[in-house]
């Protein structure tokens, strides 16, 4: 098992990911059972293939069709500590083929983009705010945006009004002075209160501020406590993010075999 730091390169910031290289699959139920062990906002466990490798990922409670940290912090496995040659990791995923590559020291995502679609704001999330949000949209999560930096960074929701939603979760942000744009993410529903460094959301970030923005590259910042730095790339239906990780761990675990 690596213990990987994403979207940073400074051990105790960015995301937090647990990373199992296998040779096949454990049975579903031991691979949630690790990811609720570790309590980690993702577990990656992945598997090699004819074109690469295999990618899955767990939170504490449930399987997830994509993360983007834990797809970072699998690449940085592959190629900084299994020492991989190939200048591309393919993973094949819930979400379709990802395409990870190194750029001096960053790793570069080739995720599928989400554009959000505007919608009401639901009762919930006026609950949940203090201050009402100038804009509400929908992808695979709510996108929320406040008008001021400062309103993401004093943000504290009422997680249990967040729950009742029927997303994976929801991003807020703003514009940003010294970023493009800043962002936070809640996801209760899939027992992650607060993640610190969302990749996936940055999959329905980056359409959305490119077009508010009129600029197709991006640098984002992601205000939780740990915080973390991304940089954005709206290529078509793609988004290309970037970002650096460091290894904080690696050991062995013992699985009964009777599990």
């Amino acid at each position: 098992m690596y213990h990987i730091d994403a979207f940073t390169d400074n051990i105790f910031s960015g995301n937090p990911a647990a990373v199992f290289p296998l040779d096949t699959w454990l049975p579903d139920a031991v691979m949630q059972a690790i990811a609720a062990e570790h309590n980690l906002s993702e577990t990656a466990f992945f598997i090699p293939t004819k074109q690469g490798f295999h990618i899955r990922w767990f939170t504490p409670s449930t399987e997830v069709d994509l993360c983007g940290h834990a797809t970072l912090a699998a690449a940085y496995v592959l190629f900084n500590c299994l020492n991989v040659a190939q200048e591309t990791i393919v993973f094949e995923s819930k979400s379709g083929l990802l395409h990870v590559s190194k750029d001096a020291d960053w790793l570069v995502m080739n995720f599928p983009s989400q554009m959000p679609s505007p919608c009401p704001i639901p009762i919930a999330i006026e609950q949940a705010f203090a201050i009402k949000p100038i804009a509400c949209l929908k992808s695979e999560d709510y996108l929320i945006v406040f008008e001021h930096e400062a309103d993401i960074l004093a943000a504290r929701p009422n997680l249990a009004a967040l729950k009742t939603l029927n997303r994976r979760g929801v991003i807020i942000t703003a514009k940003s002075a010294q970023y493009d744009f800043v962002s936070r993410f809640f996801a209760p529903n899939i027992g992650i209160d607060e993640d610190p460094v969302t990749g996936s959301a940055h999959t329905q970030l980056a359409p959305y501020w490119s077009k508010e923005l009129g600029k197709s590259k991006l640098r984002a910042k992601q205000l939780s406590a740990r915080g973390g730095e991304l940089l954005c790339d709206v290529v078509g239906e793609r988004v290309l993010i970037s970002g650096k990780a460091v290894k904080y761990m690696q050991s062995n675990i013992d699985i009964p075999l009777s599990l």
